[in-house]
């Protein structure tokens, strides 16, 4: 199974996109800022990153950056979230590293679109709402 590491400095964020991913068959680790989502990756290397480009301590440019400095650090496939739609940040995350971008809010459907265009295997998504588990 697959391993994503999921970094928003939003709880509430980890969780929803944790869930997403869960579903779409994908084990699920989390981490509230790029410092903490470093020794996350220095423990066990992720294949996938979703990481919000926006957080204190560590964005997720620097958090990038730092990633494909370390050993194994180019293999993860890194989704970058945000909610700047411009080309300049487009351009500057796929500088950085970036895989791919998915804007927010998304859903579980663009999610697995994004994930299968940077090439990772997905299931497919059930439908329906993603925190649906969690409420019954």
């Amino acid at each position: 199974m697959l391993h994503c590491l999921v970094i928003d400095d939003s709880r509430l964020i980890r969780s929803i996109h944790g869930r997403m991913l869960a579903q779409l068959g994908l084990r699920v680790s989390e981490a509230e800022d790029g410092a903490a989502a470093l020794a996350v990756c220095r423990a066990e290397m992720p294949d996938v990153v979703l990481v919000d480009w926006n957080m204190p301590v560590m964005d997720g440019f620097t958090f990038v950056q730092e990633l494909r400095r370390l050993p194994g650090g180019s293999r993860p496939k890194v989704v970058l979230c945000t909610i700047e739609s411009d080309l300049e940040h487009i351009q500057r995350a796929v500088a950085e590293g970036v895989d791919e971008y998915i804007m927010k809010p998304f859903d579980i459907g663009i999610l697995a679109v994004k994930l299968a265009a940077a090439g990772i295997p997905v299931a497919a998504p059930a439908g329906g709402d993603p925190l649906a588990a969690g409420r019954q």
